[in-house]
């Protein structure tokens, strides 16, 4: 394993240390927030860490090396990178149509003054469908002209 794990690691600890730290010694309402992503950071680089030391193991490195060869082997496979393309497809139209039904949704919600402001979330939700939609485009025309 490379030694870029372990600073990752030691990185996201660290990281979420300081992040505990402020949020410990301030009182402010997002508190909570920064307590669950320290600790989320601290847990995340422990176990990054322990990876390192298990897999650097004598024992363990030729397991690692299988595991690493069957990895480039499962990347570069045809069949799965088509498969993988197309998930990645059927899971940005779905996303797109999520979207399209929840603008409508709270649309509607706001019109009957079921939820205040819904003014706001539905600006929110139809800037990001745009967003969506506008660099889907663009990387769909990066692409081509990269391959083309």
């Amino acid at each position: 394993m490379k030694k870029n794990n372990l600073l990752e690691g030691i990185a996201f600890i660290l990281g979420g240390f300081i992040i505990l730290c402020i949020a410990l010694l301030t009182a402010s309402k997002i508190d909570s927030i920064l307590i669950g992503l320290g600790a989320g950071g601290i847990s995340s680089g422990i176990v990054m860490t322990c990876k390192y030391f298990y897999w650097n193991t004598p024992k363990n490195k030729k397991r690692y090396q299988k595991k690493i060869e069957n990895e480039k082997v499962e990347l570069h496979d045809e069949l799965k990178i088509k498969l993988r393309d197309k998930s990645g497809r059927y899971a940005y139209i779905i996303g797109i149509l999520t979207i399209t039904f929840s603008v409508l949704v709270f649309s509607i919600l706001g019109e009957l003054e079921i939820i205040e402001n819904s003014r706001l979330i539905v600006l929110y939700l139809s800037g990001y469908l745009i967003f969506q939609i506008v660099i889907g485009i663009v990387i769909f025309n990066q692409l081509l002209k990269k391959y083309v």
